[in-house]
């Protein structure tokens, strides 16, 4: 959710704030706002809306040294924040960074404060004016106190306002990045983290702190993790990495493997678009190395590095993840069952801890998340790994924190993923869960040709996926012609089934429609009553020749559509004639495996519902209410 950008170093840090914002737009914000030490003083703008609205306020009403004023020297230290509400609207109070009553300590926070009512009561009972109705003002307070209180005891400059940070950090419960600055410490910002992200960029004389590393990328690829409940004190020329208690602590420093360009728009009209557009690169990178198309084998093992003797004598699977990432978890479950003859379970991450799951030794769980800060799942990963669980992660970014508190973890390789809702993300997510169920297959079972043939299947996905996204200006053509209906239905069976889970999701993420996903043989159980005359219902479609008894059952079902006066829009594979007569509208994919179908049969869904909300006038990168990662409960 929420952007956070710290900047120490020789440049304008207005400028490199404001800049390192815009490159967290995608994350979703409703306000925005700066803070600069200019001189001894600390200079704060910020606003309600989108950044725009921020710029346009420090172009009317300049902060004092910015560059702006015209004398060049622009502020060296400054911090940045876009707020998604939480506690209290979207409005200029409530925005950050929030400031201590003196005005010269400036805070901004991601998360929640759980006791931040508490600490209100207190600070309000010294005298504290606490104006926002937000739960991180209280930080900034606090933390002025803290300072305070550390006058005389031979801490100054840095270890002092990091010392002052660790006693705040102590006193707060729940989900937090801070970041801080001081206009006592002009040449230093501090940082913590707690169940939500906070990275370090390492520049030549300079330095940067932010939630996600896209903010700095301009300026460096060097980056450094913070562990779980550390504290950063970070200088122009180092950072200093210590615990809560304050004790030393280590940070593994690691280099990007992207660069700028690859978060930028590319010629396309949207982040979503461009992403869409990247998928068979991203399904190849994420397979790449990881099996022998000539042979069908897999080279997983040395790098999951998991001790074969747990995936052997695992009692059962459980997958966890919420929204996109669920629905690769079951096709997951599907690939597990028939691949390794082991039954699996598919949780949405945010209900998992609170019904007494039972996991335990011999329980193989697999949290699968784009970002690695998805708190509902690294809560759901916690919770197992306290019943002994072995714990695998399937991530898309190194350094974050699911896959640091994982026993292993499977990277898939999309790349940066702007746009809100997930596309090329969920390619990749289930690539790594099929290769991920292949492993399982060979090590509990032993090389098979079904497993090596389903192997090679998966080695052809990126050029399947490509003749797809070749094919689709029908289907934008068909979206675009839809744009005026309020509701779409969405059918399928086997792993057709979270493939039109899928697809009703992006609708409602995009388009805001009204859409729903079932499970085609549960048509007549109730959703039936659904259909009326010129409803859109999408049907996506088994094989006839590998699946041909379900092939034959979801048939039945379009036929009853039709016969109630339905739409009937059906995603079937090359060759299948039987279906046709059926369709109203058909869209044609590869041949391939039962498994295989849901790389090739969520990209027409991914362009449908992205022609259909631009059709409609929306942004399709920020979807209103959604923010790209969220790392709260």
């Amino acid at each position: 959710m929420c952007g956070i950008v710290g900047y120490v170093g020789a440049q304008s840090a207005l400028d490199v704030v404001l800049a390192g914002l815009r490159r967290l737009e995608y994350r979703g914000y409703d306000s925005a706002g700066v803070a600069v030490l200019a001189g001894d003083q600390v200079a704060c703008v910020k606003k309600a809306g989108k950044l725009s609205q921020l710029e346009k306020a420090l172009v009317d009403d300049p902060l004092p040294g910015s560059d702006a004023t015209g004398d060049g020297h622009g502020g060296a230290t400054g911090i940045g924040h876009t707020r998604w509400a939480t506690h209290g609207g979207p409005t200029d109070t409530n925005a950050h960074p929030h400031l201590d009553a003196s005005g010269r300590c400036a805070v901004v926070h991601n998360g929640i404060i759980e006791n931040f009512a508490a600490l209100r009561e207190e600070l309000a009972a010294r005298g504290a004016d606490v104006r926002s109705q937000t739960d991180s003002e209280v930080a900034a307070h606090l933390l002025a106190e803290e300072y305070a209180a550390l006058e005389g005891t031979g801490q100054e400059g840095g270890p002092r306002l990091a010392g002052a940070l660790r006693a705040v950090c102590r006193r707060l419960e729940g989900a937090f990045t801070l970041v801080a600055l001081h206009a006592d410490v002009p040449d230093v910002i501090v940082g913590a983290r707690r169940n939500s992200p906070l990275v370090v960029g390492c520049g030549e004389g300079e330095a940067f702190l932010a939630s996600d590393v896209s903010a700095f990328i301009d300026h460096t690829r060097t980056a450094m993790e913070l562990g779980q409940d550390q504290v950063v004190e970070v200088h122009p020329d180092r950072a200093v990495v210590t615990g809560f208690d304050g004790s030393p602590a280590d940070a593994r420093t690691y280099r990007v493997d992207w660069d700028a360009s690859a978060a930028e728009k590319d010629g396309y009209d949207s982040f979503m678009l461009k992403e869409i557009a990247e998928q068979p690169k991203a399904v190849a990178d994420t397979l790449l190395g990881r099996l022998d198309p000539a042979l069908g084998t897999l080279t997983l093992g040395a790098e999951l590095g998991l001790d074969p003797a747990v995936l052997r004598e695992a009692e059962k699977v459980v997958v966890i993840a919420c929204g996109t990432a669920h629905h690769a978890g079951l096709v997951a479950r599907l690939a597990v069952e028939r691949w390794a003859q082991l039954p699996c379970e598919v949780e949405l991450a945010s209900e998992f801890r609170y019904r007494d799951p039972i996991v335990g030794p011999r329980t193989l769980v697999v949290a699968v998340s784009q970002s690695g800060e998805t708190a509902d799942t690294l809560m759901a990963l916690r919770h197992a790994r306290e019943q002994g669980a072995t714990v695998l992660a399937v991530c898309n970014t190194n350094g974050s924190t699911i896959p640091r508190e994982s026993d292993a973890v499977l990277y898939t390789h999309a790349g940066p993923e702007v746009a809100v809702a997930s596309t090329k993300a969920f390619l990749t997510q289930l690539v790594a869960c099929l290769l991920l169920a292949l492993h399982l297959g060979e090590v509990r079972r032993g090389p098979s040709e079904e497993l090596r043939e389903a192997a090679r299947a998966l080695s052809r996905a990126p050029e399947d996926v490509a003749a797809v996204l070749a094919t689709m200006e029908p289907v934008r053509e068909l979206a675009r012609g839809l744009a005026h209906k309020e509701t779409v239905l969405f059918l399928g069976r086997h792993s057709g089934h979270p493939v039109a889970l899928e697809g009703a999701l992006k609708l409602k993420e995009l388009a805001y429609f009204h859409a729903e996903g079932f499970a085609a043989g549960e048509l007549k159980h109730g959703p039936i009553a659904l259909i009326e005359p010129d409803l859109p219902v999408i049907v996506v479609v088994p094989s006839p020749v590998t699946a041909a008894l379900l092939h034959g059952k979801i048939v039945s079902n379009i036929q009853e559509i039709r016969a109630r006066g339905a739409r009937t829009i059906v995603l079937a594979e090359e060759g299948d004639e039987a279906v046709a007569p059926y369709a109203d509208h058909l869209i044609r994919l590869p041949a391939v495996p039962p498994l295989i179908q849901p790389l090739v049969a969520a990209v027409p869904l991914q362009v449908f519902a992205c022609e259909l909300a631009t059709a409609r006038g929306n942004d399709v990168d920020q979807p209103r209410n959604l923010a790209k990662s969220v790392t709260v409960e």
